[in-house]
């Protein structure tokens, strides 16, 4: 039921970073997971990270894990995306998407059935 929109990609050097925004709307928001997506050309869209209802646990990919931060202020109904020490392998576009289930109690539960429709993130070296 949610509409997510996203926003802050952009062209980032390696080693920088860009924090990407996506607004929800809707009023199973505040009781819904979210998380953030990314597909690379040519590849398969694959999980990078989640948050639950309550901001309280968060999942990552490897891949992201230590570089990339997720959070959420149920207030302005947004969740972001803050990545750090970007490299050319998260060059990709990303999505954000909300948990079709209510107040889901784990990773294991979610059912990411909303989608937006993706901002640009493309590092180069």
């Amino acid at each position: 039921q949610a509409q997510l929109v996203e926003s802050g990609g952009g062209l980032v050097q390696a080693g920088g970073s860009l924090r990407l925004t996506c607004a929800a709307s809707g009023r199973t928001f505040r009781n819904s997971a979210m998380g953030w997506f990314r597909q690379a050309p040519g590849k398969e869209r694959k999980f990078v990270a989640a948050v639950a209802w309550n901001g309280g646990n968060k999942w990552y990919a490897d891949t992201v894990r230590g570089r990339f931060i997720i959070s959420r202020d149920n207030a302005k109904s947004t969740i972001y995306l803050q990545m750090d020490n970007l490299t050319p392998e998260d060059t990709a576009i990303y999505f954000c998407a909300a948990d079709q289930k209510y107040r889901s109690r784990s990773m294991w539960d979610v059912d990411f059935g909303s989608w937006g429709q993706g901002t640009q993130v493309t590092v180069t070296s």
